[in-house]
């Protein structure tokens, strides 16, 4: 066996997609671009991984070289893909923060459709725990504190001039209130 191929890394994780229950791709980030390189090649590693794992009870599978674990939630499939020797509870912690992080910010409403209207929060999320293959954080609580995102805050687009400026009038009130003896502009 290669002994470079053994040697340790910190870029364990090759691939993270998630897949609704017809097996379309809602999101994906491949890490290592030699491992699928196009579009075409990716779609089909997704498509033959769905159709290996949809309708099974495990949670790991071997296909193509490949380690990928896999979680389900009402019509959603949560992928995690590493190297064939990436340790399985490794990979299986990323997974796991993904899922519990989306699962606090979509207030336990982890479904397409809440999925779909959160996606911006959801690459946070991903972007987040993984950089470039490196896992970054496997606490879902310290994802959600980063990301700081509220799934019911509306934007800016959405409020009134009135709720806007009712919103910074009590912002201001509280920096006052906590700092009386300091000029905030």
């Amino acid at each position: 066996m290669d002994c470079a191929a053994l040697e340790p890394s910190l870029y364990t994780v090759k691939a993270i997609f998630i897949l609704d229950n017809d097996g379309n791709k809602l999101l994906s980030k491949y890490y290592d671009l030699e491992l699928y390189p196009s579009v075409k090649e990716q779609k089909n590693f997704e498509k033959n991984v769905f159709n290996k794992t949809h309708k099974a009870d495990n949670e790991i599978a071997f296909l193509e070289g490949m380690t990928i674990v896999y979680k389900s939630s009402v019509d959603l499939f949560f992928y995690v893909v590493g190297s064939p020797q990436e340790n399985e509870l490794m990979l299986m912690a990323v997974l796991n923060c993904l899922f519990d992080s989306l699962s606090q910010m979509l207030r336990k409403s982890v479904e397409k459709r809440t999925l779909l209207d959160n996606m911006d929060g959801v690459f946070l999320v991903v972007d987040e725990i993984i950089d470039g293959g490196v896992i970054l954080e496997s606490d879902p609580q310290q994802v959600i504190e980063k990301v700081n995102y509220r799934a019911d805050d509306s934007p800016l687009s959405e409020q009134s001039v009135a709720q806007v400026q009712n919103t910074q009038i009590h912002l201001y009130t509280q920096k006052t209130q906590k700092h009386p003896n300091t000029l905030i502009l």
